[in-house]
């Protein structure tokens, strides 16, 4: 069968290759690729940054954003062959640390965790793919053109439920949420936050294209002057801060209202420095009784929320964040051609 691998660590050795078909173990489920999602993380690994191929092998089979139709499901597994399923993508450490332990993978405290595509195991990015019963999820049958937003559909997810544990610290009822950046994670993000009721607002630079449209029929509003002036009109409850880029993450520290919380989601480059005037930004924080919280990955409860969430979201406008579909020939020249914020769908 074909496969979309590479060398990781060597950048430029993207490309398509005749791997041998997978057989599944006891436990897993077979599985006809659908579609792979790209997103930076794979990107990255394109360009060789990082990534690490299973233990004796110098190649790896990518995809973290998963889609495919069951073909031989486990007995028991309570799945059955044409089931819609997504994979889930890391897997706990072997010791395992005390979050792995209690199924919340995603926290995992001592960094020995694996991921499919990403992290010692192959990954999606084959016309066949087995996975283990647990960590395959259902999806309705209508999502079958856009399911494969599932895996970044659960990072979001996985967002929310973090901003609604930190606020039931006290009473919280949020009302306005500010979601930074509109690219694929910036607009599922806002989806979920019109899905709980909330008054969302979107700020990114573009000024065109399809962004403002996607935005403001969720009824939010887009916005794209300056984050400053924007967060002060707003005065948001949470931002979810989805760019990584340091003046946007720095102005969300201090741009909520009282008893705020920002959750970051974005990833932020190394090495280029802001001058900032750090006591100020704690003497906001305390004094306001804000919190700021980092996420990223998700456990399987996260992916369960995310089938259910898209399930409920309109399937024409989720298939509009798929900007680009292509055949997986062309895959290794779509990576090179694509920004990080269009979302490029390869075609198993």
């Amino acid at each position: 069968m074909r496969a979309l691998t590479v060398r990781p660590g060597r950048k430029d050795s993207l490309e398509v290759r005749q791997v041998p078909d997978p057989s599944p173990a006891d436990g897993e489920v077979l599985v006809r690729g659908l579609a792979m999602g790209v997103c930076g993380t794979d990107h990255e690994i394109a360009d060789g940054q990082y990534g690490w191929a299973p233990p004796g092998r110098d190649r790896l089979v990518l995809g973290h954003e998963s889609l495919g139709r069951v073909e031989r499901a486990a007995p028991g597994s309570g799945l059955a062959a044409g089931d819609l399923v997504a994979g889930v993508v890391r897997r706990p450490d072997p010791v395992p640390c005390g979050a792995c332990a209690h199924g919340e993978f995603d926290m995992c405290r001592n960094g020995r965790y694996t991921e499919r595509g990403i992290k010692e195991i192959d990954g999606y990015g084959s016309e066949l793919w087995c996975v283990e019963s647990d960590y395959a999820v259902r999806l309705e049958p209508h999502l079958e053109p856009v399911g494969v937003l599932m895996e970044p559909t659960s990072v979001v997810a996985k967002a929310w439920e973090q901003v609604e544990r930190v606020g039931r610290r006290s009473w919280f009822e949020p009302r306005r949420a500010l979601v930074t950046g509109a690219g694929p994670i910036g607009l599922l993000a806002a989806l979920l936050g019109t899905q709980r009721g909330l008054e969302v607002h979107v700020l990114d630079r573009v000024t065109d294209g399809p962004k403002p449209a996607l935005v403001r029929d969720l009824g939010a509003v887009y916005h794209t002057e300056d984050a400053t002036r924007v967060i002060e009109k707003v005065c948001p409850d949470v931002i979810i801060e989805a760019t990584g880029a340091g003046g946007l993450v720095l102005a969300a520290l201090t741009g909520t209202a009282s008893y705020g919380v920002v959750c970051l989601t974005g990833v932020s480059p190394a090495g280029r420095r802001i001058t900032v005037d750090a006591g100020s930004i704690n003497r906001d924080i305390v004094l306001e009784n804000d919190a700021v919280v980092g996420s990223v990955n998700a456990n399987l409860r996260h992916y369960r929320q995310a089938a259910d969430e898209l399930a409920k979201a309109d399937p024409t406008w989720l298939e509009r964040l798929i900007t680009r579909r292509v055949p997986l020939e062309s895959a290794p020249d779509a990576f090179r051609r694509q920004p990080d914020d269009v979302k490029v769908v390869i075609d198993l």
